[in-house]
């Protein structure tokens, strides 16, 4: 008889809205080698190719039932810098659950019954915080003349460094903001990524040389041509997508109409949330609108929900989107938190407007109601509006969450850099090379939005070639 999941433990919805304590309390060893047990340990154990990483999971969870979860650690660090991370935030159901034989072919996301691959990862990962494993360090002495330059340090700068660090490399990161973290400090919520599990993997780094260098943007403050005149060696651009989109419909430029940019970093990386213990005001409005599918759409109404309860606020917070829950590419878990945390949502809607007072504050949202046509170019349905549908919604706070792009201050700057038509940086994908010569890129400025996992995929392909070609 099939084993049924185990569920993870989580913070009651009534519990967790007015504060952004941390929502999923993950796997207690019980639960663990619970749900390890159900693992049928496959002779091709499909999972492994679902892991942008190609994490050994049929190992690592085998060496979980044995109680062996220093192993287990050590079996996961061979190929994920960052298990506690990856654990908590990745996007399971789109990639290893999904390819779990446990998940019928050709279903849109991963099955119930799939084995929950990303809990465990998060139970072994903390395992190794808690007792402070360090994995072996094989620093060459013949790399210690060499140094590299890391700009950014999101996932992917992160990784890159470690792995080069670890080589015996010295690394430099260059940040532009004045903390580290890139988007996973800046995007992504506490409740969802504590900010302790965090500083712990950037302090890790720290401990085996690598120095962060914040309030540095690269291209401004110093060029690239400037860093090799300095010594480096290389350099790995890890500038993320920090540019938003907009709809490009009349009234956008309203008071109180954020980007989800901007939004999310005044809560998460500048406190707002803490306000005014931190500095950082942010509007919270009575009727808050959130436009977008994606993860950072969930993190944003989620984030303003919490500020709309923190401040007595009656709770009216709604997501809309333009297509149907099938399609979003938001990870299920986040939105089946946000429907239990009492965000409504409106499926086949488009936005077409806003209107204003005579100040210049955002006050109701004009849409379209939609039907779904054929698939565009991103293999979904694409949404065809339906002729007099029109309808307004009461929104005194929108936020905006329909994608990022490339930001374009560094490849501005240095026309060598070769760009494609969305200003990402192009790259011999074999070994992340950029065309300039000894600058190296991952993450997404390169092919645009993904995944921390994915980004951190990136980073190990470049960090390789680049231990090549200072080889060399």
């Amino acid at each position: 008889m099939r084993k049924e999941p185990v569920k993870v433990k989580e913070k009651e919805a009534s519990a967790r809205g007015a504060n952004f304590d941390e929502v999923v309390l993950g796997y207690s060893e019980e639960e663990a080698l619970q749900e390890a047990s159900r693992c049928l340990q496959c002779k091709n154990p499909a999972c492994i190719s679902g892991c942008p990483v190609g994490i050994n999971i049929k190992k690592f969870i085998y060496e979980v039932t044995k109680k062996d979860y220093k192993s287990a650690y050590f079996t996961i660090r061979e190929k994920n810098d960052f298990p506690s991370i990856c654990g908590r935030v990745c996007p399971a159901e789109y990639q290893c659950r999904k390819a779990c034989v446990l998940t019928k072919k050709g279903e849109p996301f991963a099955s119930e019954q799939a084995i929950n691959i990303h809990f465990l990862e998060r139970f072994v990962g903390d395992y190794g915080v808690k007792n402070n494993l360090e994995i072996p360090v094989e620093k060459d002495a013949k790399f210690a003349n060499f140094k590299v330059a890391v700009v950014g340090s999101g996932p992917a700068g992160l990784c890159c460094a470690g792995e080069l660090a670890r080589r015996g490399i010295k690394v430099v990161i260059f940040e532009s903001l004045h903390k580290s973290g890139g988007v996973l400090r800046y995007g992504i919520p506490p409740f969802r990524l504590p900010r302790d599990i965090l500083d712990y993997e950037i302090d890790y780094l720290k401990k085996l040389g690598v120095e962060i260098v914040p309030n540095t943007i690269v291209g401004k403050a110093i060029t690239l041509e400037e860093l090799f005149a300095d010594g480096y060696s290389c350099v790995f651009l890890g500038l993320g997508a920090g540019v938003p989109a907009f709809l490009g419909v009349e009234g956008e430029n309203f008071c109180n109409i954020y980007s989800v940019n901007e939004f999310l970093t005044r809560v998460n990386l500048m406190s707002a949330y803490k306000f005014p213990e931190f500095h950082t005001p942010v509007n919270v409005g009575k009727n808050i609108v959130v436009i977008g599918g994606g993860n950072t759409a969930m993190d944003a109404a989620r984030a303003a929900l919490r500020l709309q309860k923190m401040q007595g606020i009656p709770v009216n917070t709604t997501i809309i989107y333009r297509r149907t829950e099938i399609e979003m590419p938001a990870r299920r878990l986040e939105i089946e938190h946000a429907r239990e945390e009492g965000i409504k949502f409106e499926f086949l809607v488009q936005p077409t407007g806003f209107s204003g007072d005579e100040k210049g504050f955002v006050k109701k949202i004009r849409a379209l109601r939609c039907r779904l046509g054929e698939p565009d170019a991103s293999g979904r349905r694409r949404p065809v509006p339906i002729e007099g549908s029109e309808f307004e919604m009461d929104c005194d706070l929108a936020v905006i969450a329909i994608g990022l792009s490339a930001n374009q201050v560094l490849t501005s700057a240095t026309p060598q850099l070769k760009t494609d038509k969305y200003f990402d940086v192009v790259v011999d994908p074999n070994n992340m090379e950029t065309s300039m010569k000894r600058v190296f890129a991952g993450g997404d400025i390169v092919g645009g939005e993904g995944t921390v996992i994915e980004a951190m995929g990136m980073a190990k392909t470049a960090s390789n070639a680049i231990v090549v070609r200072i080889s060399e």
